[in-house]
């Protein structure tokens, strides 16, 4: 551990600012007061990016960045992150001045600092992850870390295989860009209409829908299922729950944090 980072958690304790590094892993579910003295002696933790083995180093959990074996931990009552499923006709907003049903209407006020980590358009269903940490909503909807979302496509007319794989290899040329799936297969299919599991990892408003309008198949219904490694699941229409930690823990591997 570098000398300055050591003389600085030496100052907290003096000074006794900050909580004891073992009672915050503590407190995050690591165990005992016993076990997190062993965790941080055994050269688990890191603090802002650097080793710690100290037990009597201080920190601020606040404001300080904390990992065991490589994954950031939460104190259980610190963020919130919630999985929701949302119906048509419901607005991927907080409120609305036209009295418009939104998320919030779904929640409730008992989270009132969780907001949305990108939209659905407003007649597509499905998976929208909401929460009150501001780094990971920063991450998971950042095009650097290329979240892929699936989504089920019902769309109008019956589609070839030979379309669905040029989506892939080729894609289609909009407005703003070319845009191309990560992955693309018929479900199901009859004379009248087409079900396609669709992956893709832009962000874009709206990019389903426009892809296949483009092709000359507009989209009946569209509804999302996942995001990164969390999925809708049996979560109702209307309805949401709350993110466990291990699906939390697997969100934040894929998002780098």
């Amino acid at each position: 551990m570098p000398h300055s980072y050591e003389h600085a958690f030496k100052a907290n304790d003096q000074n006794e600012d900050g909580i004891r590094l073992q009672k915050v892993l503590a407190q995050a579910g690591f165990g005992s007061r016993r076990k997190c003295e062993q965790i941080i002696t055994e050269g688990r933790v890191e603090v802002d990016g650097e080793l710690v083995t100290e037990l009597g180093s201080r920190v601020d959990p606040n404001h300080q960045q904390i990992r065991v074996d490589g994954s950031r931990i939460h104190l259980n009552d610190r963020h919130i992150t919630l999985i929701l499923n949302k119906p048509k006709k419901v607005l991927s907003t907080m409120d609305d001045p036209k009295g418009r049903f939104t998320l919030r209407d779904i929640i409730g006020d008992k989270y009132e600092r969780v907001f949305h980590m990108g939209r659905l358009d407003y007649d597509s269903e499905g998976l929208i992850l909401m929460t009150d940490d501001g780094e990971l909503a920063q991450h998971v909807m950042h095009p650097k870390y290329q979240v892929k979302k699936t989504y089920i496509a019902t769309i109008e007319g019956k589609i070839g295989g030979n379309i669905c794989r040029r989506l892939v290899t080729q894609g289609v040329r909009l407005k703003d860009g070319v845009i191309s799936f990560d992955h693309c297969a018929i479900i199901d299919q009859n004379r009248e209409h087409t079900i396609i599991k669709v992956i893709l990892h832009s962000g874009k408003n709206r990019i389903v829908r426009r892809v296949f309008a483009a092709i000359g198949f507009p989209v009946k219904r569209l509804v999302r299922v996942q995001i990164g490694p969390i999925k809708l699941g049996d979560v109702k229409p209307g309805s949401f729950r709350v993110m466990s930690q291990v699906e939390l823990k697997s969100l934040e591997k894929a998002v780098e944090l």
